[in-house]
């Protein structure tokens, strides 16, 4: 049987669907999407997911096979994102311009995400973070080591 993740997760703490899409304030037909891996789970709710279940967001999304005991009380800080996000660039050594080409969205929107007018999309979080090997946790401040391993 191959579960998902966040199966995985709920079998270990033996929760239902229906709790932990309570607990999130989400519908458990959504909680199933996500779950069952049919649809990309928003920025916000993998931080909301990550807290939940006390893991790394990169070992949720099956960036490493490596799971880290991780929980933030904090909120989401969109000012360290953007920041994250300038640096994430930075480290690769490419012009917005070919960051945004490779990930098939215009400068405008990217421009939007590095300067803290709007979170991140989780597909292109995901994206630009295998495109270097960098944490998903660290981009959304949960964790301080930059790299997943």
């Amino acid at each position: 049987m191959n579960l998902t993740r966040l199966e995985e997760l709920r079998d270990e703490l033996e929760l239902s669907k229906k709790k932990i899409a309570n607990d999130l304030g989400i519908s458990d037909s959504l909680y199933g999407r996500w779950e069952n891996d049919r649809f990309l789970i928003p920025t916000r709710r993998l931080y909301q997911l990550g807290n939940y279940f006390q893991v790394n967001i990169d070992y949720i999304l099956r960036l490493t096979s490596v799971r880290v005991s991780l929980k933030t009380m904090k909120e989401l800080d969109l000012p360290l994102v953007s920041k994250r996000l300038r640096e994430i660039r930075s480290d690769l050594n490419c012009t917005l311009r070919e960051l945004t080409n490779d990930l098939h969205t215009s400068s405008s929107t990217w421009s939007a995400y590095e300067t803290g007018k709007v979170l991140v999309l989780s597909a292109f979080l995901i994206q630009v973070c295998q495109k270097g090997n960098f944490s998903v946790d660290w981009v959304l401040g949960r964790s301080n080591e930059k790299y997943y391993k």
